[in-house]
């Protein structure tokens, strides 16, 4: 019977501003580094405006239409009530609030196991850089 492994580490992210950031290779490094073979890996970014996302790696294409498609949701021109750190301030926690915070991805064989056109984005919803924290969870057996 094998034990289970509990393993976890931060990961920080400098993002340059509005967009995604592709954090599969640095995921799985992590979870190379877990020596987990069957598991789980669960990402967690501990930011109000910024979020995590699963998207279709081959076409950036795709990424700008969720860009535009989020911004016509929650735009900068309403008029929001929060606004105290300028007027991306409260559309960035909208756009946060509608799409995720965490992802959770199955570890098969020591690996994710995402999909052949899956990356794992850090999507920031900020105009200017950020410095984005998340915490990675591996759990799971040798």
């Amino acid at each position: 019977m094998s034990q289970t492994i509990w393993f976890q580490e931060q990961l920080v992210v400098e993002t340059a501003g509005r967009g995604f950031d592709n954090l599969t290779s640095q995921v799985a490094a992590i979870v190379e580094r877990s020596r987990v073979s069957t598991g789980i890996c669960v990402l967690f970014v501990r930011h109000t405006s910024a979020s995590l996302v699963i998207q279709e790696n081959a076409d950036p294409a795709v990424l700008a239409d969720l860009e535009r498609w989020l911004a016509e949701l929650a735009p900068e021109s309403r008029s929001w009530a929060h606004d105290d750190e300028g007027p991306d301030d409260m559309p960035a926690h909208a756009r946060s609030a509608l799409t995720k915070t965490s992802e959770t991805i199955p570890i098969v064989q020591g690996r994710l196991a995402l999909g052949t056109w899956q990356a794992i984005y850090l999507w920031e919803h900020r105009r200017r850089p950020h410095r984005r924290e998340l915490v990675v969870h591996v759990c799971g057996s040798a």
